[in-house]
């Protein structure tokens, strides 16, 4: 029986390969445009994804040297993502995306070959192969949605956003819990359409709270891509309601998402 990360890892390389087709024609010019996350070009967007990667990379390989990682980060708590990426972001396309496509790839190959029941050191809890590929799938899933609001794209969903449907679902708690919020006692159900038209339900059937919508527009809030209010999601109950105001896929901090569209647009 194949092992199930190499499932997710396949994804996450389609994933990467889908956002390499965006920006690996870019012109300088266009590495330098502002997207929708205030103070990153399309230059941050990648220059963040090559940095992770490296990290995770060397997590893999090195956890000593990845607990200094750590302990630097814990200097600078609210900073040290925007200083990791403002770093590569000033280096010359070409050699940012040459610096991303390798570091993606050696990710990769790292992932594959680690032995069964590996667990990577990371900045919260330890992760399984699975997990850091699914973790590594959203953000690229994420950061190529900002590449492409940019670029003016409209990318076809695919039912790889079931990785981050997923982690969206599980990061329930941690979302109250990052801002100071008890969350609920009881479990929500979730039933979303998947892209290919097959319902994803996740929780109890019979649950009080209940969510529902488009697969596509629950990965935009919890990654915190669009807002509320523009996107086909709805809640049933109030602790479900509460949630979809604060929901988010990812660590650290929740930032300021997005304003909504104004009518018209």
């Amino acid at each position: 029986m194949a092992d199930p990360s190499s499932f997710v890892i396949d994804d996450l390389h389609q994933e990467s390969e889908e956002l390499d087709l965006l920006v690996g024609e870019l012109g300088e010019e266009r590495w330098a445009l502002d997207t929708p996350a205030p103070g990153w070009t399309v230059a941050h967007q990648i220059a963040h994804l090559a940095w992770t990667d490296r990290a995770a990379l060397l997590a893999a390989a090195d956890a000593d040297a990845f607990a200094k990682e750590v302990e630097k980060a814990l200097v600078s708590p609210d900073g040290f993502v925007d200083e990791g990426a403002e770093e590569r972001a000033a280096l010359p396309p070409a050699r940012l995306l040459a610096e991303w496509r390798a570091g993606r790839e050696a990710l990769e190959r790292t992932l594959r070959t680690a032995p069964t029941g590996t667990r990577i050191p990371w900045y919260g809890p330890p992760m399984s192969v699975a997990s850091m590929a699914t973790a590594r799938l959203m953000e690229t899933w994420a950061h190529g949605q900002d590449v492409a609001d940019t670029l003016g794209v409209m990318r076809a969903p695919t039912d790889r956003l079931r990785h981050v449907v997923r982690i969206g679902v599980r990061a329930r708690d941690y979302a109250f819990g990052v801002r100071g919020l008890t969350a609920p006692g009881e479990e929500f159900r979730v039933e979303l359409a998947g892209p290919s038209g097959e319902l994803w339900t996740y929780g109890p059937e019979g649950a009080a709270q209940r969510v529902s919508g488009p697969a596509l527009d629950f990965c935009l809030l919890v990654t915190r891509r669009a807002n509320r209010a523009d996107l086909a999601v709805r809640a049933e109950g109030p602790d479900a309601d509460r949630w979809l105001d604060i929901a988010q896929a990812f660590a650290g901090p929740p930032g300021t998402g997005r304003a909504p569209k104004e009518a018209g647009e």
